[in-house]
Formats: C-alpha cells, sequence, structure tokens
C-alpha cells in the first residue's frame, strides 16, 4: 500500500498558506489550546516510549509531549517546509524532538524509532486515500500501539467556521467528506476508514471548546486579523473587491464584537477525539 496516499493540498502548504500559518503559529496554537491540552490528557493514559506526531505544524503538541517525557523520543513530520522550521526553533532546547518536513501517508520512520503513539491534533482530514494512509500509519507502528488524534465535527457545530463563512459574499455550501477541515466529521465514516485499515478498540470522544480567535489590546482588531490571515475568510477574501472586503471586514467586526468577553473573542468550535490501537 506504499506510496499511494498523499496529502491533499500539498502544493498550497509549501507556498502561501504555508507562509501565512508560520506567520500566525500563536494565534493558532491559542485558538486550539483546549484541544492540545485534552489531547495531552488523554495521551498520558498510554504508556509509550516513542511518539510520532502527524502533520504536526509549528509542533505545539510534539514539543509539549517531549516536555513532559523527556525520556520519550518525539518525531514530527508535516508538508510544510515554513511550519517546520518553526518547529525546530520551538524545541531547540529539547533534544528528545525532532521534525521532519514528510509527508505522513508515505513517511518510513528510521531503523532506530518505532512510534507506538501516533497522535495528531486536526493533521489527519487530508489524506488523497485515508484508509491507504492509515493502513501505512499501522505498518510502520509496533503491535499494541496507540492512535489519538483531532478532527472537527460537523460543520453546524463550528460556529467558529459556520458563522464566519456566512458572512462572505458568497457563502461556501457545507464541506463534503473530501479531503479538508471537515473531512472526518461524520463518525460512522471515520470508523469506517479505521477499521478497513486494520486499527480496532476505535472510540470518539465529543468536545466542544471555545476557540479563542482575538484577543490583546484591540481584540476585536485581532479576530479581523487572524481570519484575514489563514482560513477559508483568508482565501475569499482575496477574490473580493475593495467594497467586498470592507463591508465583510465590518460584519465580522461585529461578530467578534458580540462574541467579547472578558478580553477575548472566542468562538464555539467542536470536535472529536478519536483514539484506536493496533492489536
Amino acid at each position: 500500500m506504499e506510496g499511494k496516499a498523499v496529502t491533499v493540498g500539498a502544493d498550497e502548504w509549501v507556498g502561501r498558506t504555508g507562509d501565512s500559518w508560520a506567520a500566525e503559529w500563536r494565534r493558532t496554537d491559542r485558538s486550539f489550546s483546549v484541544l492540545t491540552e485534552r489531547l495531552l490528557q488523554r495521551s498520558r493514559d498510554f504508556a509509550f516510549g516513542s511518539a510520532l506526531d502527524i502533520g504536526c505544524g509549528a509542533g505545539e503538541l510534539s514539543v509539549a509531549i517531549g516536555r513532559g517525557r523527556p525520556q520519550c523520543r518525539v518525531i514530527g513530520v508535516d508538508i510544510s517546509p515554513q511550519l517546520v522550521a518553526v518547529a525546530r526553533e520551538r524545541a531547540a532546547n529539547h533534544p528528545n524532538v525532532s521534525f521532519e518536513v514528510a509527508d505522513a501517508a508515505l513517511w518510513r520512520s528510521p531503523a532506530d524509532f518505532v512510534p507506538d503513539l501516533l497522535v495528531s491534533r486536526h493533521g489527519v482530514m487530508f489524506f488523497a486515500d485515508p484508509v491507504v494512509a492509515f493502513a501505512h500509519l499501522r505498518e510502520i507502528s509496533p503491535p499494541g500501539a496507540r492512535l489519538l488524534f483531532s478532527c472537527f465535527r460537523a460543520w453546524e457545530d463550528n460556529p467558529a467556521f459556520a458563522d464566519v463563512a456566512a458572512l462572505l459574499p458568497a457563502p461556501p455550501p457545507p464541506p463534503s467528506d473530501a479531503p479538508g477541515p471537515f473531512a472526518f466529521s461524520d463518525r460512522g465514516r471515520v470508523k469506517d476508514i479505521l477499521s478497513r485499515a486494520g486499527w480496532s478498540e476505535i472510540a470518539f470522544e465529543p468536545l466542544d471548546f471555545a476557540m479563542i480567535v482575538g484577543a490583546g489590546e484591540d481584540p476585536v482588531g485581532d479576530t479581523e486579523a487572524y481570519f484575514a490571515r489563514i482560513g477559508p475568510a483568508a482565501r475569499a477574501l482575496r477574490e473580493m473587491t475593495e467594497d467586498q472586503r470592507q463591508v465583510f471586514r465590518q460584519r465580522l467586526r461585529e461578530l467578534a464584537q458580540s462574541n467579547l468577553r472578558d478580553g477575548l473573542v472566542s468562538l464555539r468550535a467542536a470536535a472529536w477525539i478519536v483514539s484506536a490501537r493496533r492489536t
């Protein structure tokens, strides 16, 4: 099965999208802070000596695992050279944590590294053929290895995206199960993918969390800057006329103001925490 399940959108992550996310890693880490902490809590349920972080991005989860388990070797892989560069800087004081530019669907571990925890914070929904990709990840892990990842639930359960998309001049239709941020929203589909890939003991934990999108001296302005740089709204902004941009930005500021509490702008988000085991 090796060599078939490349990650969709790789060119974007090497180009403009990778640049944007690498520049905005502090905001993205902040927005997923609750999600990251829950993944760390769940990882403590498992005994493991090595961990593979799939689609590691700017490395927050990899570094956090390595910091909490200094005897554990952690490797993070991501297709974006820009994000891996940021991750390597953040791991400079953690010799047990390293990063590689690679597609996890094809990546082969070094001879001295066999990951008994495979973990991901929203990094597994972009595989062109997820069954093949997860079968490959199973193949490179030992019997008893644990799989733990997060992914978004349904579009309508995520106002952090749906409410912002509704402000666009031409709101997009709800996403399908094509590779993308919401490709794993259907619990039944995810269970079928993992089962067909050979994983067992598949379990789902729903997690509702506040996605922090604005903070600092001007949290409303910070929210506007956040959505202007990353995500679907950022792509749509590039295609708008100047008048459309002004209308969208004003509506976004109004949405942010209505969700401002105690100096933070947060929007509701919903995820699955998915776990499985290689038997």
